[in-house]
């Protein structure tokens, strides 16, 4: 398989990497990247070939991932050479629906739309995949190959899920930064340093999420579990539950998942 990059920016090269490190040859791999900068870092860092424009890379490659900025996308699209039918394109650009971007490529069946999160950047992301009906089985199992070089992948099968993905694995990380930070001011209320502060919250949820996926058990499970009757944590618990914190978090993926839909409408808008 021929694989064709368009952007080389920080998710296309950890795709690149991870690709590269579970065994994908690097002469299969070409980047088409407009910054003269970016195009002489990733010459450095990566053994692939590396060009300004993306015409080469169209007539080659059967795998095209799309890795520019959303707003740049239709942009880009309109301006590419006639896909050859058996090409597949895999986007990664965040909001641009699937049938945009077919649309874009003249009715091109074949697309993919994945959504990573910024933990790929370090090869324990998760990513969401559709695929449109023009998709074949083999070519599902090319896009999840590529998506699964920097993590863990799944399927949907209505695109509309894509928001819900959105809201809870691509904005999520960002919760999660969100409450250490909440956690560290805590520790630094209660007269702990800075930098025991930090250790503690980030130890914590690193030990608790790794704990959780070894475990397979359900969260309110383990919760449970070092929830003591009368004791510290049922106290900290109860206190979270009064606020509120529980229900604030499904608002939050709720707004997330409506303003997805709402740049997706925007994006997909012909000009």
């Amino acid at each position: 398989m021929k694989l064709g990059f368009i952007g080389g920016g920080n998710m296309a090269a950890a795709l690149i990497g991870g690709l590269l490190q579970k065994g994908f040859q690097a002469a299969d791999i070409m980047v088409a990247e407009t910054s003269p900068e970016r195009r002489e870092w990733l010459a450095a860092n990566y053994p692939v070939t590396v060009q300004a424009e993306p015409h080469e890379l169209m007539e080659e490659a059967d795998l095209v991932v799309l890795a520019v900025k959303p707003q740049q996308l239709r942009q880009i699209l309109l301006e590419l050479s006639e896909p050859y039918p058996g090409q597949l394109f895999l986007s990664i650009a965040a909001g641009v629906r699937a049938a945009d971007i077919s649309r874009w490529l003249g009715g091109h069946p074949a697309v993919v739309r994945a959504m990573p999160n910024t933990p790929a950047l370090i090869g324990v992301g998760m990513t969401g995949l559709y695929a449109l009906s023009g998709v074949s089985q083999a070519q599902r199992q090319q896009a999840g190959q590529i998506m699964q070089a920097v993590g863990v992948s799944v399927w949907v099968e209505d695109e509309a899920l894509i928001d819900a993905v959105t809201a809870i694995s691509g904005s999520g990380p960002a919760y999660v930064f969100y409450l250490i930070e909440a956690l560290e001011e805590a520790a630094v209320d209660l007269g702990l340093a800075p930098e025991l502060a930090r250790l503690l919250s980030l130890q914590t949820f690193l030990g608790a999420s790794a704990l959780a996926v070894r475990d397979g058990e359900p969260p309110a499970t383990l919760r449970a579990r070092v929830t003591s009757k009368g004791g510290t944590t049922e106290q900290g618990i109860r206190v979270l539950e009064e606020s509120g914190v529980k229900t604030a978090m499904l608002n939050a993926a709720r707004a997330a998942a409506e303003r997805s839909r709402e740049l997706a409408d925007i994006l997909g808008r012909e000009s």
